[in-house]
């Protein structure tokens, strides 16, 4: 299907929705907004507010190369090339992992726990991607030292970008894990932890991403389990480890974290309802426990 014209917001709409639901996507509508905005550089208000100004000539040959993208599945984050993440607007990029909705959890949790610390605070973000749990962090806590641990220097080129954008300090360091770094109170991550099985029958949309940030060996705990074995020497009495995982994988790792010498060991939900954050302290009275109940609220 190709028109001869879209000249119209109405009429790239139509088409976009038309053409995303002959490939297969479920929220057809939803995602023609998005993308028909998206390329524009329009919020959803702006947009609306346009909705029956002429568009720029050289626009349906954009929007038809997009939707040919989204309809091989390519995820809409890539082919728009950012995305929202906890209030901030990151740059994406493929060979980086997309920030996800179930990490802005992750960030509400950390945000609880520096809170109830009190205190100017080392942090560290392992496996940082695009850095955007860094970058998070570093805007809610500012005169924390906020550092951020990266294989890819992909990841890491992004990542920096992203810190520059928003004029953020983040010490960035192309390291595995912990990166040598020492008397830190909190250590947070979203590490690779889907077990391979799940590849299998993984969303298209998977195959677009680096499949090292997303599959780690066979119960999905081959970078968790040495993240873990180094947090506990490497956080100063009394800080937290965080960490983002599989609810199929969750409970063997909080077994782990008892047996390295760990406590207030805590599984918590996603707002889903599922098993996905794993919270452990190193014994100590460095860093306060958090105060009352910590439960995931909205970011």
């Amino acid at each position: 299907m190709r028109p001869a014209k879209i000249q119209s917001r109405g009429e790239a709409l139509a088409y976009a929705r038309q053409v995303l639901e002959q490939a297969g996507i479920a929220s057809a509508e939803a995602e023609a907004r998005i993308l028909v905005a998206g390329l524009l550089g329009e919020s959803p208000e702006m947009f609306f507010a346009r909705f029956s100004q002429p568009l720029p000539e050289a626009f349906a040959s954009r929007l038809r190369s997009a939707l040919q993208r989204r309809a091989r599945r390519e995820p809409m984050q890539y082919i728009l090339g950012e995305t929202e993440f906890f209030g901030l607007l990151l740059k994406v990029r493929p060979g980086v992992l997309i920030p996800r909705p179930e990490t802005e959890g992750l960030v509400a949790l950390a945000r609880d726990l520096l809170i109830s610390m009190g205190k100017a605070l080392n942090v560290l973000d392992v496996g940082t991607g695009s850095g955007a749990i860094a970058l998070a962090l570093k805007t809610l806590f500012p005169e924390a030292a906020v550092f951020a641990s990266e294989i890819s220097t992909l990841a890491l080129d992004l990542a920096r970008e992203n810190a520059e954008r928003l004029g953020l300090s983040i010490t960035f360091i192309h390291a595995p894990l912990t990166a040598g770094l020492k008397d830190l109170d909190l250590i947070v991550s979203n590490p690779p932890y889907l077990p391979e099985k799940f590849a299998e029958s993984a969303p298209p949309e998977l195959a677009f991403e680096p499949a090292e940030a997303l599959f780690a060996g066979r119960d999905g705990l081959a970078v968790a389990r040495p993240l873990a074995r180094q947090a506990v020497s490497v956080l100063r009495p009394g800080g937290w480890l965080l960490l983002e995982l599989d609810p199929s994988n969750i409970g063997a790792l909080a077994d782990d974290l008892a047996a390295l010498g760990f406590d207030r060991i805590r599984i918590l939900p996603d707002l889903a309802g599922r098993q996905r954050y794993l919270l452990g302290r190193r014994p100590g009275s460095a860093a306060s426990e958090p105060a009352g109940q910590l439960e995931l609220a909205q970011p």
